[in-house]
């Protein structure tokens, strides 16, 4: 009954869901499925699992398969947390993998500041602060020659993988 309801609000959304239950029936998985659950989780479960579902259906949505995310010169392993330009492999810290990882995985679609901040951090944050400006900004001079990702002023950031010009 939850998947109909979440069908009726917004299709799209029903498939980018995994249920998580404790009933760890077959019949219980089929069911969320056959209603429109993209996976299915029972609990107890190992947060890393949950996390890797989830990733994983980040790239599915995002029109990826494989954790191999490719976009011009530039490619980003999920599963490795591993990020190439031009083949040269580039050392990012965690969180600009991870503004990088989001962006590159919404593609088509300004991400402003406050959802990359949500993404990053699981506690409330100052969202005045220019953190996410940082990150962006040691992005840009770690992916050059690329310039992957573009400031649409006053609402985010766009990602982008062609060279300029």
């Amino acid at each position: 009954a939850l998947m109909d309801s979440i069908a009726a609000v917004d299709p799209d959304l029903a498939g980018r869901v995994v249920s998580v239950t404790a009933d760890g029936g077959e019949d219980s998985a089929v069911r969320a499925i056959k209603h429109g659950a993209a996976d299915y989780l029972t609990k107890p479960f190992q947060m890393e699992e949950l996390l890797a579902r989830l990733n994983a259906l980040m790239r599915r949505a995002a029109g990826y398969a494989s954790p191999l995310v490719t976009d011009g010169d530039l490619s980003v392993d999920t599963a490795k947390k591993e990020v190439r330009v031009e083949q040269a492999v580039v050392e990012l810290t965690a969180y600009e993998y991870k503004v990088l990882e989001y962006l590159i995985l919404n593609p088509g679609r300004v991400v402003s500041k406050t959802e990359l901040t949500e993404h990053l951090y699981e506690q409330d944050y100052d969202r005045d602060s220019n953190v996410i400006e940082v990150f962006v900004g040691r992005l840009r001079k770690k992916l050059h020659p690329l310039n992957p990702i573009r400031t649409v002023r006053g609402q985010g950031y766009h990602f982008n993988a062609e060279r300029p010009g």
